[in-house]
């Protein structure tokens, strides 16, 4: 199976994680705030650092920061593995069965 992990950032439900690891146990899915992913509250180039450290795709709802920080981190000569931001009227079940999807065709 694929090593596709994702990070959901603080503002994405928790439940998005619940779901995906119910469907699928083996699945590597942290959020923002827990043991081994960066602290709550980190700022955006924390996090992209840290993505491209780990090897996670970020989910976000942060469009307003998140892509200036990322054309800062590629511009330095960073990379990240990849960030799927959300609309802000997102169904839980079609981004649940996308994240799916995403991993079962890698």
């Amino acid at each position: 199976m694929t090593n596709i992990r994702y990070l959901l950032d603080e503002n994405t439900p928790h439940a998005v994680r619940d779901q995906l690891l119910l469907r699928e146990p083996e699945m590597q899915v942290l959020v923002i705030g827990d043991e081994m992913s960066p602290a709550l509250g980190a700022p955006d180039p924390v996090i992209l650092e840290w993505i491209e450290r780990n090897g996670y795709i970020l989910i976000s709802r942060n469009r307003r920061t998140i892509p200036r920080h990322l054309r800062e981190h590629l511009a330095a000569g960073h990379h990240v593995p990849g960030i799927f931001l959300l609309r802000r009227r997102f169904s839980l079940g079609q981004l649940i069965e996308d994240l799916l999807l995403i991993r079962r065709a890698s």
